[in-house]
């Protein structure tokens, strides 16, 4: 009868667990126990039902400590006065959920969050004995990701930081505004001065050049937040404005990006539809940009549409068509910077390019043996035996590059 409670537990708070987005595990770096006998011990990346940057596909243990919870947060499901079944975890059973699925090879690492019970501190320090117990008693080197309480004591966020690879605190809403209407129990400086903490520890931890000995390892994957998209009004310029001002000033590994779904007997401050899931992934696509391609946040939004981005197209080409005073450009002479923003060309292919071209001068078939797909950058480039001519200037080049399919609206679960 009590493992059938553990499976209705497990059912209730992994469910609930889905609509937290911000578990992914790149970043972390390997923990060695003694004599290499540790459990779980992985390598670089963590785990989370996801893709990693290298393409692999990991798996995490992902759920909620419990659903209980003393904040009434419009937009959540666990929120106090959500007519939805209950349940919590003991610490124990979440440490042996972790190493008995761990041991059948079912996962990689633990992604645990938490409604709010009692205070912050208590959920914080329960969350934390999860992570010390797995640590200290059983040796487990796994992944772990804690879902920071930011309103817990600074000294439970250090301790959190020792044990997890990666910590998290979602500001939820673009709007501060928004936080306060629909959230009146969260404080916006309240998460901002966790995640504050959270950088100067992680960056204390990395070891200076002239460092003796190495201070402890604080959070290596470092830290991550989540914005919900659509349940407020905030354009997607605002909501880009807003991931770029925590990336600066929180040293932050990743925003990640949720559409807002209705939840039952929700409040009539709320949406009554969810926004397209497409809106969804134009945003992680923008982000990308702003990552790893040396796109501004202003400088994507040039290209919105009322502050929209479009969603028949990606952000990168969407750029492109609007500025097509910079194109098109030699792929034997532009500097990276310039060539990243060719539509199709990606990191790898430009790094591909770069490094080529010192010791030949490219031509549009080389370029073709580059990357996945000539088609898309050829009205952008020129190259030794090709030049777009009036290509890059023809008006119906959008629907040449990028002919609108029919609208499908995809399903998040």
């Amino acid at each position: 009868m009590a493992q059938l409670d553990l499976r209705r537990k497990l059912s209730i708070l992994a469910d609930a667990a889905k609509y937290d987005a911000s578990c992914s595990s790149s970043g972390s770096s390997k923990r060695n126990s003694v004599g290499g006998k540790g459990m779980g011990s992985t390598e670089g990346m963590g785990i989370c039902h996801a893709y990693t940057p290298d393409g692999r596909c990991v798996s995490l243990l992902k759920i909620l400590l419990t659903n209980f919870c003393i904040y009434d947060c419009a937009y959540c499901i666990n929120r106090a006065s959500s007519n939805v079944q209950r349940a919590r975890f003991t610490v124990e059973e979440v440490v042996d959920l972790t190493l008995n699925f761990y041991r059948r090879n079912y996962i990689e690492g633990l992604f645990l969050s938490s409604g709010i019970i009692r205070s912050g501190d208590y959920t914080m320090e329960e969350l934390v004995r999860v992570a010390r117990i797995l640590r200290e008693v059983h040796d487990f080197r796994g992944y772990i990701h804690l879902k920071l309480i930011p309103e817990a004591d600074p000294k439970l966020v250090e301790e959190a930081g020792l044990y997890a690879d990666r910590l998290s605190a979602n500001i939820e809403l673009p709007r501060d505004e928004a936080l306060h209407r629909l959230a009146p129990q969260k404080d916006v400086n309240v998460i901002k001065k966790a995640m504050g903490q959270v950088r100067l520890k992680v960056e204390a931890a990395r070891p200076g050049k002239r460092d003796k000995a190495k201070p402890p390892k604080f959070a290596p994957g470092g830290q991550s937040t989540q914005l919900i998209v659509g349940a407020d009004e905030a354009p997607d310029t605002e909501i880009l404005d807003r991931s770029a001002s925590l990336y600066g000033g929180y040293g932050l590994r990743r925003v990640y990006y949720s559409a807002f779904s209705p939840i039952p007997d929700s409040s009539s401050a709320l949406p009554l539809s969810k926004p397209p899931l497409m809106r969804e992934h134009r945003l992680y696509q923008a982000d990308w940009l702003m990552r790893f391609y040396g796109f501004s946040s202003p400088e994507i939004g040039k290209s919105t549409t009322g502050g929209m981005l479009d969603l028949a197209i990606d952000p990168k080409l969407a750029w492109a068509l609007n500025s097509r005073e910079q194109f098109p450009v030699d792929v034997n002479t532009a500097p990276r910077e310039m060539l990243l923003r060719v539509p199709g060309l990606g990191v790898k292919a430009v790094d591909r390019i770069v490094g080529v071209r010192r010791y030949r001068t490219l031509r549009l078939e080389d370029v073709g043996r580059l990357t996945r797909s000539v088609e898309k950058v050829r009205s952008f480039i020129t190259a030794l035996d090709w030049s777009p001519g009036g290509l890059t200037d023809t008006l119906d080049l959008r629907s040449r590059i990028a002919p609108e399919p029919a609208p499908v609206q995809l399903s998040l679960f």
